[in-house]
């Protein structure tokens, strides 16, 4: 498992599975806005240019606070990053950051439906930290996530879906975390999605790259997470 293994070591060693989520600072879950303006739903964003290479194509991150950025400014968020990342590949992509902290794959869910009120040509989702940190069931988990890429399938078919490899804390067992690593790569495979890498790998367990919560990176740590994602999501942009 090896970067598994350190998941979100940091973090449960912390906060663990003691009710402490991703998104909490201190006891509560604390909700960030997105760190681009144009939020789906907005009237501004217009009906759905699935297909329409003419106009900007919207990448959207539906995400936990490691997505919304919690602790840093908004652009030194990640998805700020792939921003500057797609900017300078030359490709017509705006990405919208739907992150919130404290989100369950469950609040995921329930959320979908009004995020998909905008455009959506390409949609990542980061979602499972809060599970793994909460001991939450895997299989629910994988549920959670079919369920997601579904409501985004049914309402944009043409849509590129992509799920970002998360894991679970090693103190709660080595059969807890080998079942919720395996749950991202079987709803990626059952929905047609790809599955992106692990967003903490070579941040999780690094101080350095840490802010003082052991758990969110810091603007350093941001942008490793956002040039990981970037090798994955490169080619599916350059080939849709």
């Amino acid at each position: 498992m090896g970067v598994a293994a350190l998941a979100l070591g940091a973090a449960c060693g912390r906060g663990g599975a003691s009710g402490r989520t991703a998104g909490d600072a201190s006891s509560g879950a604390t909700s960030q806005a997105t760190s681009r303006p144009g939020i789906p739903g907005a009237a501004e964003d217009g009906p759905a240019r699935v297909g329409d290479r003419s106009a900007p194509r919207t990448l959207l991150i539906e995400g936990t606070s490691l997505t919304a950025g919690l602790g840093l400014d908004p652009d030194e968020a990640w998805p700020a990053v792939l921003q500057q990342l797609v900017d300078s590949a030359g490709l017509a992509v705006r990405v919208v950051n739907a992150g919130l902290s404290g989100e369950t794959s469950a609040g995921a869910l329930r959320r979908v439906s009004w995020l998909l009120r905008g455009p959506v040509d390409v949609f990542v989702l980061e979602t499972g930290a809060n599970d793994g940190l909460r001991g939450l069931d895997p299989d629910t988990l994988r549920a959670n996530i079919e369920a997601i890429l579904a409501a985004v399938r049914a309402r944009y078919p043409s849509a590129v879906l992509a799920v970002v490899q998360m894991e679970a804390p090693p103190n709660l067992g080595h059969a807890y975390a080998t079942r919720f690593h395996a749950v991202f790569g079987e709803a990626a495979r059952a929905s047609g999605a790809t599955l992106l890498p692990f967003l903490l790998t070579g941040i999780a367990g690094v101080p350095s790259l840490n802010q003082a919560d052991g758990i969110h990176p810091t603007a350093a740590g941001a942008r490793i997470a956002a040039a990981t994602e970037w090798r994955a999501l490169e080619p599916l942009l350059a080939r849709h």
